[in-house]
């Protein structure tokens, strides 16, 4: 399939050697809480994958970073879900460097990911029933030289095999109230533990369990403030939602693809209906990729955000059409002799599960296309 053949040599030439180690190891095994697939991630430079390379990394654009989790997820779905947590978290940080730098934030600890090969969880807060999804879970309160941040997050992907954890936590302020600031500190931090929360047989090689902090000690210089006014977006959050949405539909672009993929090769049902498949899985990748290229020339505001999540549920809906069509071509045979079906098939409903929600989106959306900023507060 030549879409799936092209993301695949784009991994290659970043990640020489990654697809290979995935394709010699049983599906089964990369999609178990013991999968060796991150391990592999990491030896093969994966986490410099979107750091630009005036600090070390590989210079991956977003059109680039999504080819390569496309491939990923073809092969290892957990692996995609688990290692876009750190792309976008990386991939933010860096893309404003100057503000982080500016802020405080210590940056001898960004400059280790690329040359130590170190793998970045995120603990942004995620939407909850009743909360926004950028309402913290985490909370703080003032220390000598700092803050004690307590609090969880949970699903956390990479909780086993992180060495730093970026995430939001919600600062005591002057005036009595809160506000959002960004954390980045080091797995080794005395108070972070990890605790069992995936139940899940689909994507458990995602590593996705609580991550836990008691009284966690964050000195100030690893602390970036939320800029924004109440209820809006700083240019942080909003680069990070962009390339977080772009990456996450790659994820399940590819699973899904992985689907169609063996119902095409194997001459499955019609002609007419192979190619319905094909081109519901195009008209995804193709949405996601023109915002993809926006972002590449440097549109990273409210309208890029907001054109990255109509991409992303208009992606939803062309994948689900896919992936039933693919799996209802593949037929019972292949269902039942074996359980990469039943596995792409089950992991790629997860698109659905990550924020915004889309009856949460579309309030502001619609407030948004009447000639308001997009707030997802």
């Amino acid at each position: 399939m030549r879409p799936l053949e092209a993301a695949r040599a784009t991994c290659e030439s970043f990640l020489p050697g990654l697809l290979d180690r995935l394709a010699g190891t049983p599906l089964a095994e990369l999609e178990t809480p013991e999968s060796p697939a991150i391990g592999h991630f990491r030896e093969c430079g994966g986490p410099a994958l979107v750091i630009p390379k005036a600090y070390g990394g590989l210079g991956a654009d977003p059109l680039q970073a999504m080819a390569v989790t496309r491939a990923l997820a073809s092969r290892a779905p957990s692996l995609s879900v688990a290692t876009t947590m750190h792309h976008f978290s990386v991939a933010t940080l860096f893309s404003l460097a100057d503000s982080v730098r500016s802020s405080g934030m210590e940056w001898a600890l960004l400059e280790g990911v690329a040359e130590q090969r170190l793998l970045v969880a995120s603990g942004f807060a995620e939407g909850r029933p009743g909360q926004g999804i950028l309402s913290p879970t985490m909370t703080a309160r003032k220390a000598e030289g700092g803050y004690l941040i307590n609090g969880a997050k949970k699903p956390c992907s990479l909780a086993h095999s992180m060495d730093l954890l970026t995430a939001s936590v919600a600062l005591p302020a002057d005036d009595g109230g809160t506000m959002m600031a960004v954390l980045l500190i080091p797995r080794a931090t005395e108070g972070i533990s990890v605790h069992p929360f995936w139940a899940s047989q689909a994507l458990a090689g995602a590593e996705s369990d609580e991550i836990r902090l008691t009284d966690v000690f964050v000195d100030e210089q690893l602390m970036m403030p939320n800029t924004a006014e109440p209820g809006e977006l700083d240019e942080l959050q909003t680069v990070g939602l962009i390339w977080f949405e772009l990456l996450i539909s790659s994820c399940y672009l590819g699973m899904v693809s992985g689907l169609v993929e063996r119902a095409v090769d194997g001459r499955r049902g019609s002609e007419s209906d192979r190619a319905r498949a094909l081109i519901r899985v195009e008209t995804a990748a193709q949405l996601l990729e023109g915002v993809a290229r926006r972002v590449r020339d440097g549109e990273t505001g409210n309208e890029a955000l907001a054109s990255a999540l109509v991409a992303r549920y208009a992606a939803q809906d062309a994948l689900g059409e896919a992936r039933d069509l693919a799996v209802e071509l593949l037929g019972g045979g292949a269902y039942m002799s074996s359980s990469e079906v039943a596995v792409f098939a089950a992991a790629s409903h997860g698109i659905g599960f990550h924020p915004p929600s889309r009856s949460g989106f579309t309030g502001p959306y619609l407030e948004h296309v009447a000639g308001e900023p997009l707030r997802l507060a």
